[in-house]
């Protein structure tokens, strides 16, 4: 039985949880494989994908700064060719199959809530990577996507970009929107940094309400500020740690063809966050 390899680049990687989230998902499915990290130089992007390729290994998870390097070396499937970003690379094929997984845990993170974007409006903070990824995310669903962005010029740069291929109404603007936009809300989602490092917020809680669903993609902690004041309304809050077992169950998907084994590769998740 041939060992399989699979494993993530980026610099610097030493921080990521995907290893004990993908090796839980082994031990489960008592597969005979492993999750390794590699950390290229920043230059080296195009290397590093062809000595993969050399050595056999069956997938990759990309991350920072390697996601636009490694988009222009890999054939993407529609929608990381919309989205232009790839996350997760399939070795199987010739030229490597692109994936954004990151799409995929947005909506499975809400459909684990029992979160319905159909018909919804929706607001998302922040018009970089994630931004990216969860507003085409929406838009594919909900009715009403407005980006919000510190640089408002980004904000509606993206939501252009997403209005070509999308059925949703889509729209930009700056910090200053999120007073009119999130109280008729039904989705937020912060795919800021906000949160992470301090004891903050991107949206005042007073915009916030009861009948809305909010996820916030910081993970460290895991528990945000956003979340706590949301969670006071009644909302429904979804913390990023799913966000990020999704995309890794999806990217295992796409790897080994099997349904991944997701309460296993939570439960590894959960304790390491």
């Amino acid at each position: 039985m041939t060992m399989h390899v699979f494993g993530l680049i980026g610099n610097p990687v030493g921080h990521s949880l995907s290893p004990p989230m993908h090796e839980a998902a082994y031990r489960e499915l008592d597969m005979d494989a492993r999750y390794v990290t590699f950390e290229p130089d920043p230059d080296d992007a195009e290397a590093a994908l062809d000595g993969a390729a050399a050595l056999g290994i069956d997938g990759l998870n990309v991350t920072i700064p390697f996601k636009q390097d490694v988009f222009d070396l890999v054939e993407p499937d529609d929608l990381a060719a919309r989205i232009g970003a790839v996350n997760t690379v399939d070795f199987s094929t010739s030229p490597p199959r692109g994936y954004n997984t990151d799409a995929a845990g947005v909506r499975r993170a809400f459909e684990h809530h029992d979160v319905v974007l159909t018909g919804n409006d929706a607001v998302v903070v922040g018009a970089g990577g994630a931004g990216r990824a969860v507003a085409f995310t929406l838009a594919d669903a909900c009715d009403t996507v407005h980006i919000a962005n510190r640089t408002a010029e980004r904000a509606t740069d993206l939501a252009a970009e997403v209005r070509e291929s999308a059925p949703a109404t889509v729209t930009g603007g700056g910090l200053d929107t999120l007073a009119d936009r999130v109280p008729a809300a039904d989705i937020l989602v912060n795919a800021t940094s906000v949160g992470m490092e301090e004891d903050q917020t991107p949206v005042r809680a007073d915009l916030l309400h009861g009948d809305m669903a909010v996820l916030d993609a910081v993970y460290t902690p895991v528990e945000t500020r956003l979340l706590r004041e949301a969670a006071r309304t009644g909302a429904t809050t979804i913390d990023g740690g799913w966000m990020l077992l999704f995309q890794g169950a999806v990217a295992f998907e796409h790897w080994t063809g099997r349904d991944a084994p997701v309460e296993a590769m939570n439960d590894a998740l959960r304790r390491h966050l």
